[in-house]
């Protein structure tokens, strides 16, 4: 059965050479520790096995990345209550996944049930522990039976019938560990998609694999355990079991902060959401999950129990697809201001780290939680000027990873490093992921943004399907980005102004006499006026005839359009083209908010790309 076995070294080992009667709090957190190397060292197994509640195959990344908010942010110290408070704390800020938000209440309720003393006895442990099942059930809204909160119970509930029986930390662990591995078994036989599947529960296994590391610990004499999570590997999964159906598309979780937050208030707003969803943490801070078709819906309506701290949206359809139908060896990422439609992202598997916009302390995940008609209504009442940011490093660093784990190599393509830190966030990341998966990664900068550079994404993705190599791809893309030209006008300098693109000087200048600027992003990577137009339609025919200039007697690979709210504009383009080399553009889609906020609407953007 796969994923079933956990092995115990107990060779030259027995309990009567042992015996640990209280643990302090650096023991509980370095027991802690030494069970999230044994996650570290399970991931690919872990992913490989997930098949609930949906076939994703992330279940280890996600344990993992919990496990290394744990190492990295928990703080041992004297007092077991600070030290189990640190615990809790930190796997809550890591938590990703079901699973992970799942694990992180459990810790959070054996933090508030541990009273203040200086060392913990096994009975008071196995005591904390049971009462700490409560609260995991309590997070989430439909425990299923035969997954990883089965088995964290009968594991609980276990060692708090050994609790006046047993005296010794390690003989507690042990026969607590023997009972979870049974619990583990049972799960295939308890819900009718691991049956199918032949498999046990991924993050019930993930449990158990923890619990493993904590009895080694102790049984091996509590060395102090150090773990370079700079320096750990991405083991490689193979491709996950097939789910027949995902009934809502996006994984979506958040971090709310604010004053007396209510489990039942944010639990009743969110229900008719989605499903699969769990509420973890305190009155002060409280991590959610759910599986939903609206995350923007979502953010919108939860924002207002609390402040949104963190936003995490994974496109579920797309991660089961690469897991169960992967369809090409090397990986193509890119980011939001491609402005490739979704039907491509998906016919390419082609993976987005989205940009983020703000509105002051509000902010939105580019084109997953805010819409770019919701983008306008915003803009037309807010305030405050909308600003836009990179994805993080530790963003790219967890797309890496999990891509790394399915494909041979990664090539990242990116808006103009000129334009923003993107290019170097992703540059930097893919250095790390190199270091743990050993992987080859090449991030591009692209020069280019919006319809260009979701040309030249596009053209990669071609290249990849016809089966060209990762360094002739890489080699390619540089000549491709100079064959490129993008030329965008606008109907108003006011939004260039408010963004900085353009001074004031400038903007009152063009304000003054009506100028419709057309701007063209250049070779090095950086905005220039083209032209200076005083009519909307004169600015569209400059663009054309530069255009037709450009190309003379080239042969085109492709053009593509891209608008803010000026779709007439687009399609105006799209037809002067198609006269001009009779074919349809490759796509035509709205901008994406990140460029709109520094642009303003009415921007149309014609990107030509020679083969």
């Amino acid at each position: 059965m796969s994923g079933l076995y956990v092995i115990i070294n107990l060779n030259n080992f027995t309990l009567d050479s042992i015996k640990i009667t209280e643990i302090n709090g650096f023991q509980l957190y370095n027991s802690f520790v030494a069970g999230a190397q044994r996650i570290f060292e399970n991931q690919q197994l872990l992913n490989k096995i997930n098949v609930f509640p949906v076939a994703d195959a992330d279940t280890g990344t996600n344990l993992a990345s919990t496990m290394r908010s744990i190492v990295n942010a928990a703080q041992p110290q004297h007092s077991l209550k600070l030290t189990a408070v640190s615990l809790a704390d930190a796997a809550l800020i890591g938590a990703r996944g079901n699973s992970g938000i799942i694990f992180a209440q459990f810790l959070y309720g054996f933090s508030n049930e541990i009273k203040e003393e200086e060392t913990l006895s096994v009975s008071s442990f196995a005591e904390y522990m049971k009462n700490a099942v409560r609260y995991a059930y309590e997070a989430i809204a439909n425990p299923v039976e035969g997954t990883m909160i089965s088995v964290i119970k009968d594991w609980a509930e276990y060692i708090y019938l050994l609790k006046d029986h047993i005296e010794d930390f390690l003989k507690l662990l042990l026969d607590g560990l023997v009972k979870a591995m049974e619990s583990l078994k049972s799960t295939t036989k308890q819900m009718a998609v691991l049956t199918k599947a032949n498999v046990v529960d991924a993050g019930a296994k993930g449990f158990v694999v923890f619990l493993e590391g904590m009895f080694e610990y102790f049984k091996n004499g509590q060395k102090q355990i150090f773990i370079d999570t700079d320096a750990i590997e991405i083991d490689e999964s193979v491709d996950a079991i097939s789910h027949e159906e995902i009934t809502y598309r996006f994984c979506t979780e958040a971090m709310i902060v604010g004053n007396n937050l209510k489990r039942e208030e944010l639990a009743n707003l969110m229900a008719n959401f989605g499903d699969s969803m769990v509420i973890a943490g305190s009155p002060s801070k409280m991590r959610i999950h759910i599986h939903t078709d609206e995350p923007w819906k979502l953010f919108e309506a939860i924002s207002q129990r609390g402040t949104i701290t963190y936003k995490k949206v994974d496109d579920m359809v797309m991660q089961n697809d690469i897991a169960s139908n992967r369809r090409f060896n090397i990986g193509l990422v890119t980011d939001s201001t491609c402005d490739i439609p979704m039907e491509l992202l998906q016919k390419y598997q082609i993976q987005v780290v989205p940009l983020t916009v703000h509105f002051g302390e509000e902010f939105f995940i580019d084109r997953i939680t805010i819409q770019p008609e919701q983008f306008f209504k915003k803009l037309e009442t807010s305030k405050v000027h909308p600003t836009s940011a990179q994805p993080t490093f530790p963003e790219f660093l967890n797309r890496y990873n999990y891509l790394s784990s399915h494909f041979d190599s990664i090539i990242g393509v990116h808006i103009s490093s000129g334009m923003s830190g993107t290019w170097q966030n992703s540059l930097n990341a893919s250095r790390k992921a190199i270091e743990e998966s050993k992987k080859k990664i090449s991030v591009i900068d692209s020069k280019r943004v919006t319809s260009a550079l979701g040309l030249v994404v596009l053209r990669a993705a071609e290249a990849i399907e016809a089966g060209l190599s990762h360094e002739e791809i890489v080699k390619d893309l540089e000549s491709w980005t100079e064959k490129s030209r993008i030329l965008v006008t606008s109907k108003t300098m006011k939004f260039m102004v408010r963004s900085g693109r353009v001074s004031n000087a400038k903007g009152l200048i063009g304000k003054l006499f009506g100028i419709k600027p057309i701007v063209e992003v250049k070779n090095h990577g950086k905005t220039e006026v083209f032209g200076k137009p005083l009519s909307e339609k004169s600015s569209m025919k400059m663009v054309m005839d530069e255009m037709k200039r450009f190309i003379t007697d080239n042969t085109v690979w492709g053009y593509a359009i891209t608008h803010s709210d000026n779709l007439s504009g687009a399609q105006w383009y799209a037809e002067q083209m198609e006269q001009l080399i009779g074919e349809k553009p490759r796509f035509i889609n709205q901008a994406s908010p990140v460029l709109v906020a520094n642009v303003g609407p009415g921007v149309v953007a014609l990107s030509v790309l020679l083969k």
